[in-house]
């Protein structure tokens, strides 16, 4: 059996789901007055830049957040299976990941962001800081940058 690598594990589920493009977002923003942004990037990723009015659920504890009685549910996604919710990650993988979850676990209106945050940010889309200030599109560049370090490149290619 040939063993799968992240990217193809991404490409196997992404049919399975919904994905939009940031300009697809920015408009369906425009109608939707009740849209979730659901933000499954790590806190540190989160607090440096997001979405105004985004959710943080890190990736790792999502399943526990959607549902009832657990130290991580996120009441307002537990009461929303049935509302729009927008995932979003760094590049949009791991976004996808969790909108197959969520579909899973009975959501009925959920999509991944396309891009990702990346994408967002190239579309010159607002982002914000901690403190609730707008992250200037260039900055934002600079930290969505690929930033790998020679040990993480695989020494076959």
């Amino acid at each position: 059996m040939k063993r799968l690598t992240y990217k193809d594990l991404v490409a196997e589920i992404s049919p399975f789901i919904k994905e939009l493009l940031p300009w697809d977002v920015e408009e369906l923003m425009t109608k939707e007055k009740e849209l979730i942004f659901l933000d499954v990037r790590e806190l540190d990723e989160f607090e440096t830049m997001c979405i105004q009015n985004s959710i943080n659920v890190p990736r790792g504890i999502l399943e526990t957040a959607i549902d009832w009685d657990h130290e991580e549910t996120e009441p307002i996604l537990a009461k929303s299976r049935d509302q729009k919710i927008i995932i979003v990650c760094r590049s949009g993988n791991r976004s996808v990941f969790a909108a197959f979850t969520l579909q899973k676990l009975g959501f009925t209106d959920v999509a991944s962001l396309k891009t990702g945050l990346r994408g967002w940010n190239e579309y010159n889309l607002p982002l914000i800081d901690q403190d609730g200030v707008q992250v200037d599109p260039e900055l934002g560049d600079k930290y969505f940058a690929n930033k790998l370090l020679p040990d993480q490149i695989n020494p076959k290619k």
